[in-house]
């Protein structure tokens, strides 16, 4: 663990942590929480890891791992249709690196990692809470996946600080979701620049500092739209249809003209 990865040994786990892993070409990266004995539970789509319901899944499905087909002899199939599933840290990890993510980073940490999704100025909970709230969602759901509100990041996040994201017309607390927004919304907000100076390197110093600061304003522990739910009060709210998350698809095309 440190400041240029958060890699971490199998032997070093514990109940409780926040683990996740990279996938082809650091497309994107798997989150779950690790409960002991080997066994890690994370929130999928339908049984993918990620998706958006939309094109965009041929390049996702792509870079994910490729999973054998013969069955694990530890692993059990869900038999809901939820998508929180539990499984061997073997099958998480699908042949990639294991990292760790941090929470209650300074802010100084938080910016010089510049990509999202592997750390948090956040404070988490004691492990056996995060645990329970893993063990509990798993037997009762995490609403419908969506890849920028409700995906597997959120699911560790949420499990291990209770923090709930209420505002539908946000992101979620999801790092990985705020740094592909983030980086284009930097490029675009900094173009204007272009009146005032032609020089590359500010305009490019510039993107980063709105990137960064975007970044910063996003984290979990840094917003004020943010609610601690105990876990019971949001499966129930989720089985009520009170808390809803629904799942992005491609707009509808326009009728060509006749």
């Amino acid at each position: 663990m440190g400041l240029l990865s958060n890699r971490v040994e199998r032997s070093l786990l514990k109940p409780g942590d926040h683990i996740y892993s990279w996938r082809t070409a650091y497309i994107y990266a798997h989150h779950g929480i690790y409960v002991g004995d080997d066994k890690v539970i994370h929130f999928t789509r339908r049984g993918q890891e990620v998706g958006t319901g939309t094109m965009l899944d041929v390049l996702l499905v792509s870079s994910g791992p490729t999973r054998s087909h013969i069955p694990c002899p530890v692993c059990v199939p869900s038999q809901e249709a939820h998508g929180v599933v539990s499984s061997c840290l073997n099958c998480f990890l699908s042949g990639g690196i294991l990292y760790r993510f941090e929470y209650s980073v300074t802010p100084a940490l938080f910016l010089a990692k510049a990509r999202g999704g592997t750390c948090t100025l956040a404070v988490s909970d004691p492990n056996d809470i995060v645990v329970h709230r893993a063990k509990f969602i798993l037997d009762n759901g995490f609403g419908c996946y969506n890849v920028f509100k409700n995906n597997c990041e959120d699911f560790a996040i949420y499990c291990k600080t209770g923090l709930l994201v209420l505002n539908e017309r946000t992101m979620g607390q999801s790092g990985q979701a705020v740094s592909i927004i983030g980086g284009p919304l930097a490029a675009v907000l900094s173009t204007p620049l272009r009146l005032v100076t032609t020089n590359v390197y500010g305009m490019a110093a510039t993107a980063i500092g709105v990137y960064c600061a975007s970044r910063y304003a996003a984290d979990i522990g840094m917003r004020s739209d943010v609610v601690k739910v105990d876990v019971e009060e949001l499966t129930s709210r989720i089985a009520t249809g009170t808390l809803q998350v629904v799942e992005p698809s491609l707009p509808a095309l326009p009728a060509s003209a006749s």
